[in-house]
């Protein structure tokens, strides 16, 4: 029969299990890589779960580590992967594959896929397009000002690209 332990008993194993929630949790909030809080997330819910089996309470041990930990976790990577895509049209007369090259480099700085549409599709769906000479053309001013401020954009317009707003759009 196995015997919950107390925090008069196990003191010394139960602390410092414990400081691992506040301090994963301070990790998890100040994270800017995005799969980074992803492997936080399940390490958060993994301590947590340790920490309820050893108090004794396997019920919300197993409820913490199958929705707390799984499903959240799952559901996450799932949203994550959907929704750090950047999808352009691609405009160009020919396929060149240096911009492209320049391009996802200056993306994956900032976590980003690159998705260039060739089949020409609705065009709502798409953040902007890409034209010859490398001319990058967004829809939104929000993502043309967190673009102007990322650490790739300088090496953009040395290499010759440029960057503006779709015709139309308040910047």
């Amino acid at each position: 029969m196995s015997v919950a332990l107390t925090l008069d008993a196990q003191l010394d194993l139960l602390l410092p299990i414990t400081a691992l929630l506040p301090l994963t949790a301070v990790l998890l909030v100040s994270q800017n890589n995005p799969y980074q809080t992803l492997v936080l997330r399940g390490i958060l819910g993994s301590v947590a779960t340790l920490l309820y089996a050893l108090l004794g309470a396997p019920d919300v041990a197993i409820t913490e580590a199958l929705v707390g930990t799984l499903l959240s976790t799952t559901l996450y990577a799932v949203a994550l992967r959907s929704s750090m895509a950047l999808r352009l049209e691609d405009r160009r007369s020919r396929r060149d594959p240096e911009p492209e090259a320049r391009l996802s480099q200056w993306m994956g700085a900032l976590h980003l896929r690159l998705r260039l549409v060739h089949d020409h599709t609705d065009p709502r769906e798409c953040h902007g397009w890409l034209e010859d000479s490398g001319r990058l053309v967004l829809r939104r001013a929000a993502l043309l000002e967190r673009l102007r401020q990322s650490p790739g954009y300088q090496a953009w317009l040395e290499a010759g690209g440029a960057l503006g707003l779709e015709p139309g759009v308040q910047a």
